[in-house]
């Protein structure tokens, strides 16, 4: 997105953007422009809906309970989407927002919670995780909302994985490994689709990393030599992926 719309007010809206059309947001968004941020009619917003690209507004209706936008002008193309899958266990609370606002961050296409055995959150809200994934790239300039897929055992994931996924390899980020540089070990994967899967506090299990590991799909990585919060991981591993066969090459 240009610079000079930097500073503007972002928000996903749902109905297709094109010039000259006009837009009603819903309660939350009016409340937040008009009286959070104190928006008047002629200020500058920028929307997108993750199909049509970012689009510079003007607000044509300033009420509390519902402003109108005027759509004016396409300020950046679409952005592809993301084919990185990106699978983990549930954390508690704040712990799990940020799980997924930085998945988003980092160019996530699919986000999944799998449950494990030592999965510490089993009921899960997917409205806040979209919610979330939603912030997440209205903050960030993110132009692809990610899929929030539903939940699914671990061993469901595995034993269906080349049914649902193809030939996408599962990289595990598993801290039973030997210390060492996962740059080797991604680098066999460039070109390749890729899913990654992190565990819980406390890690996978005994026999969770003993089916991981027999798995032919599976490529175990380790993230060296100190053991990371399960949410540091995620970032951790979302880096490095990015950085050696992702899209920051």
């Amino acid at each position: 997105m240009p610079r000079s719309h930097a500073s503007l007010p972002r928000l996903f809206v749902e109905p297709d953007l094109a010039a000259g059309t006009e837009l009603t947001l819903n309660k939350d968004q009016s409340l937040y422009l008009a009286a959070v941020l104190r928006k008047v009619v002629g200020d500058g917003v920028v929307v997108f809906n993750g199909r049509d690209g970012a689009w510079l507004c003007r607000l044509a209706s300033d009420s509390k309970k519902s402003v109108t936008l005027e759509t004016l002008e396409q300020i950046a193309p679409q952005t592809p989407p993301s084919d990185l899958w990106y699978g983990f266990a549930p954390l508690k609370s704040e712990r799990l927002d940020y799980m997924v606002q930085k998945a988003v961050e980092m160019g996530v296409g699919t986000i999944q919670p799998v449950m494990t055995q030592f999965t510490q959150l089993h009921r899960l809200k997917p409205e806040r995780l979209f919610a979330n994934a939603i912030e997440a790239a209205e903050q960030c300039e993110v132009l692809n909302v990610p899929q929030i897929a539903p939940a699914i055992d671990l061993d469901g994931l595995l034993d269906g994985w080349v049914e649902t996924h193809g030939d996408r390899k599962l990289v595990f980020a598993d801290e039973g490994e030997a210390s060492s540089s996962p740059v080797q070990a991604l680098e066999l994967l460039r070109g390749q689709r890729i899913g990654l899967v992190i565990g819980p506090e406390g890690g996978f299990s005994d026999a969770e990393r003993e089916k991981l590991h027999a798995l032919p799909f599976v490529v175990p990585i380790s993230l060296g030599p100190r053991i990371l919060r399960a949410d540091t991981a995620a970032v951790a591993a979302l880096a490095v992926i990015q950085a050696i066969i992702g899209d920051w090459r």
